[in-house]
Formats: structure tokens, sequence, C-alpha cells
């Protein structure tokens, strides 16, 4: 069996509202989904979803290979790029090849790849994350109700830009969800995207712990900062997570051996082989490790299948467009099913005939920090604070443009 070519698509996850962090908000509600599939000549292909940056270079190095050695083949898609580097996107390529390569291996041994990775159990722990920072009060409780009709008792909220807000939001969400868990305690989180000093972090955890009982506090200061993650945790009570936007177990060992994270987190764009590794690594120290993104296909199958998994996140609870996934979410568990592979179905027609093509994202993008972001003397205002989604109104126009040459890459 062999490797013989990829082909590249490009849909959207349509959240049917504003989403975004304290670096921006897309009011269109609209967000680009890569998507890469690697071929055989024996006709079974594979999906990952991720970026295809540099994509013929990295491809390479797995061309003519036989897909099913997929550690060795992941190693050899990172020595391809050694020259260049494989942070950010580009390491969301090899991660997309590199999911694509386990979809493959687990339809050849006719098995979902939950089971081939040694999972017992297909159920996997799940936290609603709504990216709802744009969301107005009653906006909020909607939504974070919808999240708990399907029994999740854990929510983690975006914030940042003004604590009493924060502390308001969380106190709303945490109703709904000890109303729908007859009385018990909910899991609380924060997320602030990198958007504080380290004083700012501790200050601003520490006023909110004196009403709210928070699990973790997610990225209070820059993900690589690992005497400023350390502190932050030495003067709080909460959990420092950390992990999603980090690529390679080099960017891992640091933090980790400053003590700077409890929660260990793992972004689905960067592959399975890579978390994997991340989570021995994590093990290694007794930390949990947590899988974030929106469609964690990839590293749901994964979870299953380590000693420390905590909690997996789970944003939009419909599929990116085009896409069928054999799952589905019941009893705050995403719940894997039994076809072979990833359970990904991809609807090419569908996707083509939407006519989706990614854009540039504008300054007001949460991809693009803000000029201010860790050096905010006072909170936003309301105003101010809402200004970000009235700036983007074309931010994603091409992304959803119809109509558009959208045809895949083939090779």
């Amino acid at each position: 069996m062999r490797i013989t070519g990829y082909r590249t698509l490009t849909t959207v996850q349509q959240w049917g509202r504003p989403v975004g962090d304290a670096n921006g908000i897309l009011p269109h509600g609209v967000t680009t989904v890569p998507i890469v599939i690697v071929e055989t000549d024996e006709g079974i292909s594979g999906v990952g979803l991720g970026p295809a940056v540099e994509i013929e270079a990295i491809f390479a190095a797995i061309e003519g290979e036989d897909p099913r050695a997929v550690t060795t083949l992941y190693d050899r898609m990172l020595r391809q790029t050694f020259k260049a580097g494989h942070g950010g996107p580009v390491f969301g390529t090899v991660g997309a090849l590199d999911t694509a390569l386990w979809d493959i291996k687990a339809q050849v041994a006719g098995e979902p790849l939950w089971r081939l990775l040694g999972g017992r159990d297909r159920h996997v722990p799940a936290y609603a994350s709504g990216l709802d920072i744009g969301l107005s009060d009653d906006e909020l409780v909607a939504e974070y109700e919808v999240y708990a009709g399907y029994g999740l008792r854990a929510a983690k909220l975006k914030g940042g830009l003004d604590i009493e807000r924060d502390r308001q939001r969380l106190a709303l969400v945490r109703d709904v969800l000890t109303e729908a868990g007859h009385g018990r305690r909910p899991g609380l989180m924060l997320d602030v995207n990198e958007a504080w000093s380290r004083k700012q972090a501790v200050r601003h955890v520490c006023e909110l712990e004196r009403t709210v009982d928070l699990v973790w506090i997610e990225e209070p200061v820059r993900r690589w900062d690992a005497e400023g993650l350390a502190a932050v945790g030495r003067g709080v009570r909460a959990a420092v997570a950390s992990g999603e936007n980090l690529t390679g177990l080099e960017q891992y060992r640091p933090l980790i051996g400053a003590g700077a994270l409890d929660i260990v987190q793992s972004a689905a764009v960067w592959g399975v082989t890579h978390f994997l590794r991340v989570a021995a690594l994590a093990h290694a120290h007794d930390l949990p490790v947590s899988p974030i993104g929106n469609s964690p296909i990839g590293l749901l199958h994964a979870a299953t299948s380590i000693p420390n998994h905590l909690v997996s996140e789970l944003q939009d609870l419909r599929p990116p467009v085009g896409l069928d996934v054999d799952l589905h979410i019941a009893d705050g568990a995403f719940v894997l099913g039994d076809v072979p592979g990833l359970g990904i179905r991809v609807d090419e027609a569908t996707i083509l005939a939407a006519g989706h093509r990614p854009g540039n994202p504008s300054a007001d993008s949460p991809n693009v920090r803000p000029e201010r972001a860790g050096l905010r003397l006072l909170a936003e205002a309301d105003d101010a604070a809402a200004t970000p989604a009235l700036r983007v109104e074309s931010l994603l126009a091409d992304a959803v443009a119809a109509h558009q040459d959208a045809a895949p890459v083939r090779r």
C-alpha cells in the first residue's frame, strides 16, 4: 500500500451567531475549516482537518510510502521542514497529514481509530465552550441552556477585557448549569487568550475567586512565558491551563519544567501523533491533558487510549458544512462510533457548490493580537468592547462568497 497524492478543500463552520474572544469578534459567525485528504493506491483515503501551508514540500516526505507507518512518517515530515522550521501553520499541515494517515491506518485495520489505539471506552468527557464573548446576556444563557440539554456540566467562557463583566457572565452560566444539574456545582473555566500581564492575571483571577470557583484560568499570559505562568499559578487557587498554541515537545518542556502548567492542552490541528507524545510527557509529570479545538475528532479518538485525559473541548454542536462525523453528544460526553478510521465522511459536492474560500484575517479578527493586549490599564468600556464587531462586517466576505473558484488542489 502506497501514498499516491492529496487533495485540499476549504469549508466553513456556520455558528449562526457572533464568535470571538478578547482579541476580536467575528460578527458573521463563520470560520473557515481547511481539509486535507490523503490518497493511496488501494483507493482508501484519509481525512485531516488543518492547513495546507507548504504542503508540497511536506508531502514529499511521505509520497510513495506505506501510510501505516504513521509515527515514522510523522518524524520524516518534521525533518523535511528542519531548516525552515515547523512552527505555526506548517506544523498544522504536518498535523493534518498525520491525522489523515491515522485515518487510513485504522480503515485498513477495519476498526475505529479509538479502538486501534487501544481505547476501551468510547465516551470522552466534554465541556462546553461557546467562543461567546460577543453574546448578550440573554444569548449567553440561551446558548448554554442548549449545551446543558446535552448533559454538559462544565463550561469555559471567553473573557479578559472587564473582570466585573466576566464575573456576571460566569454567574449566569453557573446558574444555568446548576439548575440543569439539579443543584450540583458545575465546573467553570475562563479563557483570556493571553490578554493580561503577570500581575494583572493574579489580581484579576483573585478578584474573580472571591465569588466564583474557577476550575482553571486559560492562557492568562503569553503562551511561552514559563516564569509568568508559574507566577500566576502560585498566586491563584485556580489551575493554570495552556498549550493549545505550542508546537512540539521542545516548547512544552520548559513550561512543564518550570511548574507553569496544571492542565496541559493540545490543539486538534497539530495532529494525533503530537497529542500522544504531549500526553506521554505530561503523564511523566503527573499532569492531566485536555484537547482543544472545534472539530477535535482525531484527538478524541486518541484521548480514549491515554491514562491522563481530563476533559475535551466541545464548541459547536454541529459539524462543519459538508462533513458528517460518526459521533454524537450524550450525557456530557462525546460518544465515538464504530465506523473504521476517524468516521469522517466528506461531501465534496456540497463543499464545492457552496464555493467557500479562505480570506485574510482583518486587524479585528480573533487571530490577530490587538496592539494593547497585555497593556490595558482599565477595563474596556461596553461601547469599546462592542466596536470590534462593528468594524469587521466584511471580515469573512471572501470566505463565504458564493460561486468562487474553489476547485480542490490535486496531486
